[in-house]
């Protein structure tokens, strides 16, 4: 893993990319022992926090309250934002969420009941889940979301050109989507239940890195399995990489599969550990969740009770 920004294949940033460069660079990594990556994991989450009111407030204040089915209206949408905005109406003091996450066309919605909020809106776009739409429509969903009042995007890399190796081809689609987005923050979703090996899952991440991703987010939430904590130790190990390598900070997020406030801890403990005690803020650090929030509430007031 490099640690030094000349080792990089390129300048941060530079949409300029050579295919060879790119292979040498993902290719040249040391292998991965898969046993010393989880006695690693099982280190770094044997002793995770016992969750009393504040810790849970600092998780509910991470999360994307996401809505993500295919009967969603506008009306769900805002009743969903005002859940995001007031989690708990019977207990004061409770935080809202990091972010509301929804489908394009619920855009505008989400973004007209969080207005003022401080709220982001985000929204799944470059044809979710699967990535299988051409890359102009991806850009128009994008750019249609954005317009639409969102402030984040979640988009899917390219797992067909990544498992086939056409790592320009997977470079150009998360470069041409990053500038799309314009001011909106760009979550790149890796989908690590589809990339069969560890040193996959690592390439995948760098490759993102690589070509603007401000989050690395593990799954859809669509397939199993989605979010691991295997898979969250190499996407964080990644981010600890590239901010030793250039100085920048990259975001984490966990989806799929994540509800309960244990669950939680544990991703919160093991980003902690592996990229660094800053990976605590919402900037830094999201879960994307639908159930999670029930299960961190009943905690809640079980501490109060």
């Amino acid at each position: 893993m490099p640690h030094a920004a000349e080792d990089l294949p390129f300048a941060p940033g530079d949409a300029a990319r050579d295919e060879a460069q790119l292979r040498r660079f993902l290719h040249g990594m040391p292998p991965i022992d898969d046993g010393d990556m989880q006695a690693e994991v099982a280190a770094l989450t044997s002793e995770v926090p016992v969750p009393d009111g504040e810790l849970i407030d600092t998780v509910i204040g991470m999360l994307d309250l996401t809505s993500l089915a295919a009967t969603d209206t506008e009306s769900s949408v805002r009743d969903l934002c005002g859940r995001a905005r007031q989690p708990d109406p019977r207990a004061h003091g409770v935080p809202p969420v990091a972010a509301v996450c929804v489908y394009p066309d619920l855009v505008a919605a989400a973004a007209t009941s969080l207005a003022g909020s401080g709220i982001g809106v985000a929204s799944v776009a470059g044809g979710f889940p699967s990535g299988r739409t051409p890359l102009p429509v991806k850009l128009a969903e994008v750019e249609h979301a954005v317009s639409a009042g969102a402030t984040e995007i979640d988009a899917v890399l390219d797992r067909g050109a990544f498992l086939e190796e056409r790592y320009g081809t997977v470079f150009d689609g998360v470069a041409e989507v990053k500038r799309a987005c314009g001011h909106a923050t760009l979550k790149v979703i890796l989908e690590t239940g589809e990339l069969v090996t560890a040193e996959q899952v690592r390439r995948a991440s760098w490759l993102a890195l690589l070509a603007g991703a401000d989050i690395l987010k593990t799954s859809t939430g669509k397939i199993s399995p989605a979010a691991s904590l295997p898979a969250m130790y190499l996407l964080a190990d990644a981010v600890r990489g590239w901010h030793e390598s250039t100085g920048e900070r990259r975001g984490l997020k966990p989806a799929g599969g994540i509800r309960t406030t244990d669950d939680a801890l544990r991703y919160l403990t093991l980003v902690r550990g592996t990229a660094g005690p800053r990976w605590s803020t919402p900037t830094l650090f999201r879960i994307g969740a639908s159930g999670l929030l029930d299960d961190l509430l009943a905690r809640r007031r079980e501490q109060n009770s």
